[in-house]
């Protein structure tokens, strides 16, 4: 009897180590992104994305991102257990907070982030997948500058 409950025990975190590597994707890498021929130019929009280039690193515990701007290198890093991570932006000389929170979703992975600006709170989101063909795709929601409903741009990236 014991043995049964024994190897059942085993069996279930077995199962469970499974599920839990299976549900996560690891999106590590130099990536580009994809120019989208259809996309609209000079409209107000949602931004988003992680511009033209992206490194993407990845360990048990979280996921950086460093991208290139016009004011240098952008590195955020979120937590992969889902609990709330800090990360600072600076623009034109100020620095606003952004607080994260991450949650998988199968092989899909969407952070949601929270900021203040001078019109109060937003909240914006970023999934990340792997499309079929292994490109990194991000659906960015953001809410339009002026007000309105949320806008969703999708992003294709390469990998290098």
């Amino acid at each position: 009897m014991r043995r049964a409950a024994l190897f059942l025990s085993a069996a279930a975190l077995m199962v469970s180590a499974v599920a839990l590597s299976a549900q996560t994707t690891n999106f590590a890498g130099k990536w580009t992104m994809v120019p989208d021929p259809n996309a609209a130019t000079g409209g107000r929009g949602g931004g988003g994305g992680l511009g033209m280039e992206v490194t993407i690193a990845q360990d048990d515990k979280t996921l950086t991102t460093t991208r290139t701007t016009q004011n240098g290198d952008v590195k955020s890093t979120y937590n992969l257990d889902g609990s709330e991570s800090t990360n600072t932006m600076s623009f034109g000389g100020n620095s606003i907070d952004q607080k994260s929170t991450g949650k998988w979703d199968g092989p899909k992975f969407t952070i949601t982030t929270t900021r203040t600006g001078q019109n109060g709170p937003t909240t914006s989101t970023m999934a990340l997948w792997l499309d079929a063909s292994g490109n990194l795709m991000i659906a960015s929601t953001n809410p339009p500058r002026g007000g309105g409903d949320p806008v969703t741009r999708t992003f294709t990236y390469k990998k290098n």
